[in-house]
């Protein structure tokens, strides 16, 4: 491949593809948004397919189990493939599943349609990491990777919302039929738009143990998992916990907060992420255990919940960026393999979050839901500092890693 004017030699550009990367950011907020668009919809579609809300609920449960079983075993299948055709059929899932789930009439087909759905999210999500950080030069890839990964805290706050809105306006079905339209636009736009790059060669492969292995590569795993895992037990059941701080009828303005500052959370992650990886999580493990204790000792105090939320917000906004840039650091050429096992341990604690959350709502009620993140956010926090040599590295930069 000729470089062209502004590209390295092996197709890296040296200024931000804004377009190619917000291609990806689209990407992603598809899969999220199509992930989650049943929790707003849950009463339509048990009405629609003659099931009870609980069941219906389980076409989010259907389509987390897809993305956790097929990341890592289709990361390694399609590691030859170039990347382009790569997100092309990943894109392609969405189109097809999202079109077969707004048709069905059968609960057991919507299952299907939404593992499968779940299948491609896997395959996507597998390569984005990989994908933004082949498109610039070394000194430019934290900033891609967050312009990248935007597309995550945009779906939360303002896709689902919107989806729902939308769902309760016109339906379920057609819904799901915007979400296929959107797939459709958005293999137009990365036809055009997104460079392309060759797979990896066969000789140059690492298996899922030896990436495992690889120093740094559990460090930034164990961090995520507790993190994540505590995110989800207060995120899963923020409902009931603002009706045991007096805020139950505010659950949207809240959830604004959280999104707006997950927004903002984002942006300062992209500003620093470069030269201040190390520091960035370490701050955003702390913040977190202060939004823990500021919603654990919030009774009756609607300033200090709206005040943990937005801290909370900020903390978690750069969360995806900042442990996929350095498990892409840890694994170096294996980046899209450590990204697949980032997607597995990432649904884990989503599953995890839920199921723990529960039985702590149910065993404490609702205020003892902030305490319990601490017992997480702790040993991340140790487990972060220890890591300096490898996965949290020091002063070194983001971009002198990537050189390994």
């Amino acid at each position: 491949m000729i470089p062209r004017s502004g590209q390295t030699d092996d197709g890296a550009s040296e200024t931000l593809p804004i377009s190619a990367l917000l291609a990806l950011a689209m990407t992603g907020f598809t899969a999220i948004l199509t992930e989650t668009l049943p929790a707003g919809l849950l009463p339509h579609m048990a009405a629609g397919l003659g099931v009870s809300k609980s069941l219906a609920g389980q076409t989010i449960t259907v389509y987390a189990v897809g993305s956790l079983l097929a990341a890592i075993p289709l990361t390694l299948y399609t590691q030859g493939w170039r990347r382009k055709p790569t997100l092309l059929v990943a894109i392609c899932g969405f189109l097809i599943f999202n079109c077969v789930t707004a048709v069905s009439s059968s609960y057991a087909l919507t299952l299907v349609a939404r593992f499968m759905g779940g299948v491609a999210a896997g395959l996507g999500w597998g390569i984005i990491a990989g994908y933004a950080r082949r498109m610039v030069v070394a000194p430019l890839r934290g900033k891609a990777l967050a312009i990248a990964m935007v597309g995550t805290p945009l779906a939360l706050s303002l896709g689902i919302p919107a989806g729902t809105l939308l769902g309760t306006g016109v339906g379920w079905r057609p819904a799901f039929l915007v979400m296929s339209a959107l797939s459709v636009l958005l293999l137009g736009w990365v036809r055009w738009k997104e460079p392309d790059f060759p797979g990896q060669e066969a000789a140059r492969r690492r298996s899922v143990k030896l990436v495992f292995l690889l120093p740094g590569v559990r460090p930034v795993l164990g961090v995520m998992l507790a993190f994540v895992l505590a995110h989800n037990i207060l995120y899963t059941y923020i409902a009931p916990f603002l009706v045991h701080a007096g805020l139950g009828a505010r659950v949207d303005l809240v959830l604004l907060v959280f999104g707006t500052a997950s927004l903002a959370g984002i942006w300062v992650t992209g500003v620093l992420i470069d030269r201040w990886l190390r520091e960035l999580v370490l701050a955003s493990t702390a913040a977190f255990g202060l939004t823990a204790l500021l919603l654990g000792s919030a009774t009756g105090s609607a300033a200090a919940v709206y005040l943990g939320v937005a801290i909370w917000g900020l903390a978690y906004g750069g969360a995806g960026t900042l442990f996929q840039t350095a498990s892409a650091q840890a694994a170096g050429e294996s980046a899209d393999v450590a990204q697949s096992m980032v997607v597995t341990v990432w649904n884990i604690a989503i599953a995890g979050g839920g199921l723990i959350g529960g039985l702590l709502l149910q065993a404490g009620g609702a205020g003892a839901l902030p305490w319990s993140l601490l017992v997480l956010l702790a040993p991340a926090l140790w487990l972060t500092w220890r890591a300096c040599a490898h996965g949290f590295p020091g002063t070194r930069s983001v971009a002198g890693a990537t050189a390994r």
